[in-house]
């Protein structure tokens, strides 16, 4: 059995001329048919242009009912010496990231993930205003696995 066999929602946004500061990238999409809990992952395709070794996301995870659940998220996209982490035979590399493991859709109806990036430059407050290099975030979510 392939992991894809356990997909029940997978979509992508691309990013155009670099991620902006306070660009939300949103994914709508129905409560999952499934008796199981689920996984959530965020799919990263970054290229040479990403120079930072982390990315920050804060994702707002909106329930049927309106209530919002909002984390802040840090990743690693890049070893010690910057080469970018994941899959890919090309400058383009591919990095699957947990987001919430055996989360439970309680509520029927339409659910909305929102991302943004929250990226600073080492020793600055402000965030970075045009993040190079990301060229689409994807939301991925799985039927968790019954053990």
């Amino acid at each position: 059995m392939s992991c894809d066999s356990n997909r029940l929602y997978d979509e992508y946004v691309s990013i155009e001329n670099g991620w902006k500061i306070n660009e939300a990238l949103t994914f709508s999409f129905k409560k999952p048919t499934v008796q199981s809990n689920c996984n959530l992952f965020f799919n990263v395709i970054s290229n040479d242009d990403y120079r930072f070794n982390n990315i920050f996301l804060i994702v707002s995870l909106t329930k049927p009912s309106g209530l919002v659940h909002v984390d802040t998220l840090e990743y690693a996209l890049a070893d010690e010496n910057g080469r970018l982490l994941g899959k890919g035979i090309t400058d383009y590399k591919e990095l699957k990231l947990w987001y919430k493991e055996n989360y439970t859709f309680e509520e029927d109806g339409n659910y909305k993930v929102s991302v943004e990036q929250a990226v600073r430059q080492q020793n600055k407050i402000d965030g970075v205003e045009q993040l190079d290099g990301i060229s689409k975030i994807g939301l991925r979510i799985e039927a968790a696995s019954q053990q």
